[in-house]
């Protein structure tokens, strides 16, 4: 990934992201299924994004899940009529001024009661610096240090091994003699993929909200993501933009610190709408993907970066065959996260200290296929709390008469 950064003399804020950067290069053309919190109904909807405007479909498929349930998902939503609600710019506009307000029509996440699964380790570039972590226990000061001492021990070699063959196999017995191998080797080179929990149904916030690092943190980043939206049976039905935020700090003092470094409030951004499959647009493109991502700091600080899912090491349909079938099912489908090559290591604050979040931090992350998902962060703490849960949606859904 190639990386750069520069001081601006006026940082860009989320509402110069126009309605048409939030598109996909080919426009309206695919289908692009949301999810909205419609204010008139009391509650979320699925909603197709057309262009003449968001539609509620909820009265023909009343969660997202259902909709990626049907046998064709894309031709579902061009045959759902829905019923009108706004302009792509008004939902552009709400999710932006008061993403957590309930009287405002806006975007969310969109997904619903999938779980949000990821997997890890699935770049040699961001396997080499989970490495790092490790044996940097947490600290950035120490990192560039290793990251050169790793760097004369284990090459450029590591990109081209296939994962669970016999020359990983090889790689790994050779590392094992000489004192290298970890955790993070196994499950990067090793036959079994790394897949955790990032995000529970319904936790996900989306594009426009205040995404979330704990406060506590001092060594985190964001991971630009392409999520595939996965059904019940299998299938992969669409895929959509997401960042897997990461706090390097708790992940490096222990890979059992994994869900602190990962699952916190308002931690995982999806959006800004799930691309369904169809003729148009299908695994093969999202397997050429680039993933832009851009941070603006407040104090004019910039950061560009590129990851080319052309280097992932796992094929995706082989970590989707990794993640449901005999040994587990998912019954309302599930989202699984790619991973990233991304892994920012340039200095923001201090000489030696890397790239962490600041407040007020603008994230971008965009692909030409799946439009541009943008937000801001914040600490977890003052984030939108969590409290929209399961039971408040199949309360809402009975009461708008759309249970069953």
């Amino acid at each position: 990934m190639a990386l750069a950064h520069a001081v601006a003399s006026t940082p860009r804020s989320l509402l110069s992201l126009a309605a048409e950067e939030m598109l996909p290069d080919d426009g309206y053309s695919g289908a692009l299924l949301a999810r909205i919190w419609n204010p008139d109904v009391g509650g979320p909807s699925p909603a197709a994004v057309r262009a003449d405007g968001v539609y509620d479909v909820s009265e023909d498929h009343a969660t997202v899940a259902d909709l990626c349930e049907q046998p064709d998902p894309a031709a579902a939503l061009a045959s759902a009529r829905g019923r009108r609600v706004g302009s792509l710019e008004e939902l552009l506009a709400g999710s932006v001024a008061r993403p957590e307000s309930e009287s405002v029509l806006r975007f969310l996440a969109p997904v619903d009661l999938q779980p949000v699964k990821a997997a890890g380790v699935t770049f040699a570039v961001s396997m080499v610096e989970r490495l790092i972590e490790e044996r940097a226990r947490g600290n950035p000061e120490a990192a560039e240090a290793i990251r050169a001492e790793l760097g004369g021990v284990l090459g450029d070699d590591l990109r081209s091994l296939e994962p669970g063959s016999q020359k990983a196999a090889e790689v790994k017995r050779l590392l094992v003699a000489r004192g290298e191998w970890s955790q993070y080797l196994e499950v990067g080179i090793g036959p079994d993929a790394e897949i955790f929990t990032k995000a529970l149904p319904l936790s996900s916030v989306g594009p426009g909200s205040r995404a979330g690092v704990l406060r506590e943190s001092r060594w985190n980043n964001p991971e630009p993501e392409v999520g595939l939206v996965v059904s019940s049976a299998g299938g992969v039905v669409g895929a959509t933009l997401a960042n897997d935020i990461n706090l390097r700090d708790y992940e490096g003092r222990s890979a059992l610190l994994l869900p602190k470094a990962k699952d916190n409030n308002a931690s995982c951004v999806l959006g800004p709408f799930v691309r369904l499959f169809d003729a148009g647009f299908g695994l093969d493109d999202v397997r050429s993907s680039t993933v832009r991502l851009e941070v603006t700091g407040p104090e004019g600080y910039e950061l560009a970066g590129e990851s080319d899912l052309v280097e992932i090491s796992r094929d995706p349909a082989d970590l989707v065959s990794q993640l449901i079938g005999d040994s587990h099912q998912y019954p309302d489908g599930v989202l699984l996260l790619l991973g990233t090559m991304f892994a920012p290591v340039s200095d923001r604050d201090v000489a030696g200290g890397g790239f962490t979040h600041r407040t007020g931090d603008v994230v971008r992350i965009s692909a030409p296929g799946l439009g541009t998902l943008a937000h801001e962060i914040a600490h977890s703490q003052d984030c939108a709390p969590w409290t929209f849960g399961v039971r408040a949606l199949l309360a809402n859904l009975a009461r708008r008469g759309l249970q069953g």
